[in-house]
């Protein structure tokens, strides 16, 4: 059994009839692994997955011929090809060995040259098949990924080309839920971002960026700006940057043209097109690969753009409403985010405040969404007991509205609809936001110290975070400064561990 080796190489004679110098050997590089019988040999096999396999056809209890048939069949040492050597030179012999599932066949006597060009060969031929089925397998997650995506975007395109006079109706369904009606809060805070956007209801053209912490509203202020302007009639594009696949992302924006890559098989719009006339929002903007920057700041100079694998310009009269909870300006200087892009999409800012500062809001939304999932569930609003009101006044809500509706909603359904005690409330304990980790916890038992791999201690860092969380993702993506969806990518090969 050889396998090519960098550093090292051993060889001893052995029972398969190989008779190769030692030094031949160590000169070439290879490592060999030998084995008595072709029970040991299945077993090194198994557990070394050797390159290659020299195989005996003559050898005490399973004979060569055997001995690879069982290889064959166990799915983990199939691919590894086998030799067959032998002082038999019958072509009967040789036509089993092939049936056996060996690739080769040598008689005895042979010379060194001759076995060592043999193994190179097959050595090669192996290492070349592993490369293309890799290649081959990454490719077809890549165009599963593709598919899914068309298929999102057709299911899109065919709702966005329904009759045109239908258009106007759902718009104005769509104003009354998310125009500036929808906006709920008293606060001072909230009044200045609702004047805000009425200050821009005019001003169509204008690209806004919405700034805030996950979970305040940014894509609610974006829809309001849109419902409640020029644009209500024309369709609202709402994508998560953090989610699109970079490999895709420049045909998710801007469409693709009919066999531009394996899988396109018709001409397909992209956002960008989709968005015509009317609004693109771009949630979580920061988390744009820097290549797709580029490109969309072309886009939104010029309101033109090329489909991936086209050559005709096409042109978009799209209006680009972004956001983000991170400091775009800090990227800018990191180099991670483009720096006329961002002056760009910042035609105008709107900064909403944790719901932790707008406390005169809490109270309101309380109300807002025991109506609202009352409503839904078909139940007579309940009452909040003395005790669960002032806890969820109180409390500090890392998760901003959206934790809140989180919670408010849990407690109706496990309330039943009668009135919610304290114990329906599932807060998240002030301590694990307020207390960092450190080598010892507070319960004596030491807290392992993260690894100097950068991608295992992300891994490591973000699995501590949902255990302080208590698995709740959107509260361990608060902690963390992140948005959920990085959670889901960071620890992607890890949620088998």
């Amino acid at each position: 059994m050889c396998a090519e080796s960098l550093d090292t190489a051993s060889c001893r004679r052995g029972p398969f009839g190989l008779s190769l110098p030692d030094e031949t050997l160590e000169q070439a590089n290879y490592e060999v692994l030998l084995a008595p019988d072709g029970e040991t040999a299945l077993k090194v096999a198994h557990k070394a997955r050797p390159d290659v396999i020299l195989l005996d056809v003559m050898m005490p209890g399973l004979d060569g011929f055997e001995t690879c048939r069982r290889l064959k069949a166990n799915p983990e040492t199939r691919p590894i090809p086998v030799v067959f050597i032998s002082a038999q030179n019958e072509t009967r012999s040789t036509i089993d060995g092939f049936k056996a599932g060996g690739v080769d066949y040598i008689t005895k006597p042979f010379q060194a040259d001759q076995v060592l060009i043999r193994v190179h060969t097959h050595l090669t031929n192996h290492r070349l098949t592993r490369e293309v089925l890799e290649k081959n397998r990454e490719l077809e997650a890549i165009n599963a990924r593709l598919r899914e995506e068309i298929g999102r975007r057709e299911e899109a395109e065919a709702s966005l080309e329904l009759a045109d006079a239908k258009l106007s109706l759902i718009s104005e369904q769509e104003m009354e839920r998310w125009g500036l009606a929808a906006l709920v809060g008293r606060s001072q805070a909230m009044r200045d971002v609702i004047q805000e956007i009425r200050k821009l209801q005019p001003a169509d053209k204008t690209s806004v960026l919405i700034r805030g912490e996950s979970g305040t509203g940014k894509e609610l202020v974006a829809r309001a700006l849109h419902f409640s302007g020029r644009r209500r009639g024309r369709p609202f594009i709402a994508v998560n940057c953090a989610a699109v696949p970079s490999e895709l992302a420049e045909s998710l924006f801007f469409g693709h043209v009919k066999g531009a890559f394996s899988g396109a098989h018709d001409n397909r719009k992209g956002y960008f097109e989709m968005a015509h006339g009317g609004t693109l929002f771009l949630d979580e903007i920061g988390d744009m690969p820097l290549h797709l920057q580029a490109k969309l700041l072309r886009a939104l100079e010029n309101g033109t753009f090329i489909a991936v694998g086209g050559q005709v310009e096409r042109s978009a009269d799209v209006r680009v409403l972004a956001a983000t909870n991170v400091d775009l300006q800090r990227r800018t200087e990191s180099g991670t985010f483009r720096n006329d892009l961002y002056f760009r999409i910042a035609g105008y800012e709107i900064q909403l405040k944790p719901l932790r500062e707008r406390r005169d809001d809490v109270g309101l939304f309380i109300e807002h969404f025991l109506k609202r999932f009352a409503k839904e569930l078909k139940i007579a609003s309940p009452k909040l007991n003395p005790e669960a009101h002032k806890a969820l006044i109180s409390y500090h809500y890392p998760g901003n509205i959206r934790e809140l509706k989180s919670i408010i909603e849990r407690a109706l359904i496990e309330s039943g609809g009668a009135t919610i005690q304290e114990h329906h409330l599932h807060l998240l304990n002030e301590r694990v936001l307020t207390q960092s980790p450190s080598p010892s916890s507070t319960d004596g038992r030491q807290v392992p110290p993260l690894p100097l791999n950068l991608a295992q201690s992300e891994i490591a860092l973000v699995k501590r975070a949902l255990a302080q969380a208590g698995g709740n993702v959107s509260r361990a993506a608060q902690v963390l400064g992140i948005n959920r969806t990085k959670i889901y990518r960071i620890l992607g090969p890890a949620l088998d561990e």
